[in-house]
């Protein structure tokens, strides 16, 4: 009987096999035999993304940082602290930009400046500590940022990903991920981190849409701000629809207000009780950083219109206008020469106890996102006059605010609100202006939707645009030509003796303001 010959193993193909198998190029490397790979455990998808589970490891990464008091530096600083403080398990890191000497004198008042990193950490802990009125469980870490005075705002300088520990990259939220991934030169932060929320604070588009050749700016920015979201996020947040569509995204306000604005409102209330219309000794006021793009123009016209065309006899509406910013002469002057009975007195905290007399607060700004003013000004018991308009959606839902789409709606709201007195707001309305709910919010909005899961081709698709954006902005002479700033590609060894050269702009950018600040012109 014939028995089939055994087949024996090709010698090539074992050799092939060998070859291509990386355990095997491992061990030739080695000199040892194949070790089998170690299987720790391992979450889930699902619970690697699950923002809330405990021990979550977050980093907020902003654009500004205090004494600038903007919103992206305020803002984001409260976010970290509520975030730390409503669970003990969370780790908590603020990453912040950290200003040369000649641009900390720029941008903070007073031209105030701070030697070192760890004395601006000082000052940042202290304000914190007396806004909230507990102890921050958060920690802060800088990364080197360039103020650029033809765009109003920072850029940051290298890879600042590499700032974060690697054992800490876990959760990071970037509070505008498209002015923070602008000329983001390294890797991908979604390859970085284990997921990535981007919150889109600021209307870009209407800012570039005022400038000249404003139409092209505009279709540019709107297609690079997609581009850089997409690359570099996992979930967009948008405050407000007042903005251009991003993939991946969902419209929260993910604000909130300090306790010290709602405690205010909490002791006016009972004032109001007890007096009347007598607890408002001032009128109406107006609070923001004083650019014409944020509400200046508006509230020119608004009040000029009224006051010519809707105002009865011996009705007059005046107001107090608190704001400091690079069109501060400008808007002075412009004030004077229309004789327009708005009284510019310079920067003020919100919570000053001068804004507590105050009984309206006019906000005309079709620019905001969400005005964080108005919602403390509600906070503060006040009544909040705004345009109808995405920004004020959230507002709009509150019993003492009062919106309009037209002057003659701007008069009836006006001449409402001087004859009345502001309702006190009950438990739960004063609940859903608190940081504790916007943390909530956040929480929720932050988590991974169906969205979320790509195809093949939507991968395939992001990593190629991820490709031509990092080719663009790992060229030093690319970076200066669109704007990114000569020597912003390798970040400084030592932040406290960082000294670089004078900001130059690129071939699209404004340039207004260099001259004033004492800057070489671009």
């Amino acid at each position: 009987r014939r028995y089939p010959r055994a087949r024996r193993a090709r010698p090539e193909r074992m050799v092939l096999k060998r070859i291509f198998s990386k355990n095997a190029v491992r061990a030739d490397a080695s000199d040892e035999r194949p070790r089998k790979r170690r299987r720790g455990l391992r979450l889930p998808k699902r619970a690697r993304t699950d923002v809330r589970a405990p021990g979550r490891k977050f980093t907020i990464v902003t654009t500004a940082a205090l004494p600038w008091m903007t919103g992206t530096s305020v803002n984001p600083l409260l976010r970290a602290i509520y975030l730390a403080h409503g669970d003990e398990t969370r780790e908590v890191t603020l990453l912040v930009p950290w200003l040369a000497l000649h641009d900390q004198a720029i941008v903070f008042p007073k031209r105030a400046t701070f030697a070192t990193p760890e004395a601006q950490t000082k000052y940042v802990m202290d304000w914190a500590r007396a806004r909230v009125g507990f102890e921050p469980r958060i920690k802060i870490t800088w990364y080197p940022g360039r103020y650029a005075t033809d765009k109003g705002s920072i850029v940051p300088v290298g890879d600042i990903t590499t700032r974060v520990p690697k054992q800490d990259r876990d959760v990071a939220i970037l509070e505008e991920p498209e002015h923070l991934c602008w000329y983001h030169p390294g890797a991908r932060w979604t390859s970085r981190f284990k997921h990535v929320v981007g919150i889109i604070h600021t209307n870009y588009l209407e800012y570039a849409r005022r400038e000249e050749d404003g139409e092209r700016k505009e279709s540019i920015l709107r297609w690079i701000n997609h581009l850089t979201t997409r690359c570099h996020t996992h979930k967009v947040i948008k405050l407000s629809d007042a903005v251009q569509d991003f993939a991946r995204s969902i419209t929260s306000n993910v604000h909130g207000v300090s306790n010290g604005f709602i405690d205010a409102g909490k002791a006016k209330s009972k004032e109001i009780k007890r007096s009347g219309s007598g607890a408002f000794t001032r009128g109406a006021y107006f609070i923001g950083k004083c650019v014409w793009a944020k509400g200046y123009s508006e509230l020119m016209h608004v009040v000029g219109d009224f006051n010519e065309q809707y105002a009865k006899k011996g009705e007059r509406l005046e107001m107090d206008v608190y704001g400091d910013g690079d069109d501060f002469k400008e808007v002075q002057t412009e004030f004077a020469r229309k004789n327009l009975p708005l009284n510019l007195l310079g920067r003020l905290d919100h919570a000053d106890a001068k804004i507590l007399d105050y009984k309206i607060f006019i906000n005309p700004s079709l620019s905001d996102v969400v005005a964080t003013t108005s919602a403390e000004a509600l906070a503060m018991g006040k009544f909040v006059v705004c345009a109808e308009h995405p920004s004020n959606a959230f507002f709009a839902t509150f019993p003492n605010c009062r919106t309009y789409s037209n002057m003659d709606e701007f008069a009836k709201v006006i001449r409402e609100v001087m004859a009345s007195v502001p309702k006190p707001m009950t438990e739960a309305e004063i609940h859903r202006l608190t940081w504790e709910a916007a943390t909530e919010r956040l929480l929720d909005a932050a988590a991974p939707c169906d969205e979320t899961k790509h195809t093949i081709q939507a991968h395939f698709s992001d990593w190629f645009a991820a490709r031509f954006h990092n080719a663009v902005t790992c060229s030093e002479a690319l970076r200066c030509l669109i704007g990114g700033g000569a020597g912003t590609l390798v970040p400084p060894d030592d932040l406290a003796n960082w000294s670089p050269d004078s900001w130059g702009g690129g071939l699209m950018d404004r340039k207004p303001f260099a001259a004033d600040f004492g800057c070489a012109a671009p």
